[in-house]
């Protein structure tokens, strides 16, 4: 099994599901990102605005503001940066500070951003969602029915960048999960499952944002911290054995620790130091 690498998740909002409100402080927020990176993240991204069912509208000027200050002092402390928005003036501001990733829950819908997207140098995190536009809704589909969207999406979809003069290359495909499917956990676990043939059929890497998302707290009944923790490590290890290319999550150092000791159990037997 080889590691995905670790998008480290900060949420600079007021109502994101599990953290919201605890870093809209640029010092905290910073601090976090620290944090993140000595974790393990390879990557950290940052999103200004959540995408719950329940999250008020932020006007791209607050996101942007509300960015700002953290990208251009983890651009000092050259941090790989991924910026998390659907808004075309968020993402030119993100393209405008050469940010490593962006990443587009709606799968960059707007042919009006094309030509900057296709001059940038970011790869790009092509998200397929359910409700297509807008923030996650609480849809009720059948795990097969989300499956054939996800395929026809991308079907769609990867042309269409590809002939605005994207190079396929740069483009990182993420399925969803959650509410982004269905409110059903089947189609999430129907989603990891068919992780190697989403690879396959379509020959890119694959993102999987599995954190504390709302099919684990359905399947265990719980939602306090420790089994917020405990679900989404056992999803994340599942994601990486099926393939996953990057894992999305709001604790890679967790994710770090378990991966390790997953590998070194596939690994033939030998001495350990320590």
């Amino acid at each position: 099994m080889l590691r995905p690498r670790l998008v480290g998740i900060l949420n600079i909002t007021e109502d994101s599901f599990s953290d919201g409100g605890r870093y809209l402080d640029p010092a905290a927020a910073l601090a976090q990102t620290r944090r993140l990176v000595e974790g393990g993240a390879d990557i950290v991204e940052l999103g200004a605005a959540a995408s719950n069912v329940a999250a008020k509208t932020v006007p791209p000027e607050e996101e942007i503001r509300r960015l700002a200050p953290l990208v251009d002092a983890l651009a000092r402390d050259k941090v790989p940066l991924s910026i998390d928005s659907f808004q075309p003036e968020t993402q030119h501001f993100a393209l405008k500070r050469g940010v490593d990733y962006l990443n587009d829950i709606q799968g960059f819908p707007d042919p009006a951003i094309y030509p900057q997207l296709a001059a940038a140098n970011c790869r790009l995190v092509v998200m397929h969602a359910a409700q297509g536009r807008g923030r996650a809704q609480s849809l009720d589909l059948e795990p097969e029915e989300v499956w054939r969207r996800i395929q026809h999406f991308f079907d769609e979809r990867i042309p269409r960048l590809e002939k605005a003069g994207i190079s396929r290359e740069r483009l990182i495909l993420d399925p969803g999960m959650g509410l982004f499917l269905s409110r059903r956990p089947e189609a999430s676990l129907r989603v990891l499952r068919g992780l190697p043939e989403l690879k396959q059929t379509f020959g890119l890497p694959v993102l999987v944002s599995v954190s504390r998302k709302s099919f684990l707290r359905a399947l265990t009944g719980h939602d306090d911290l420790a089994a917020r923790g405990a679900a989404t490590l056992a999803a994340e290890l599942y994601a990486a054995r099926r393939g996953a290319d990057f894992i999305r999550t709001h604790d890679p150092a967790a994710l770090r620790a378990a991966l390790i000791v997953s590998q070194a159990l596939e690994l033939p037997a030998r001495p350990i130091s320590g």
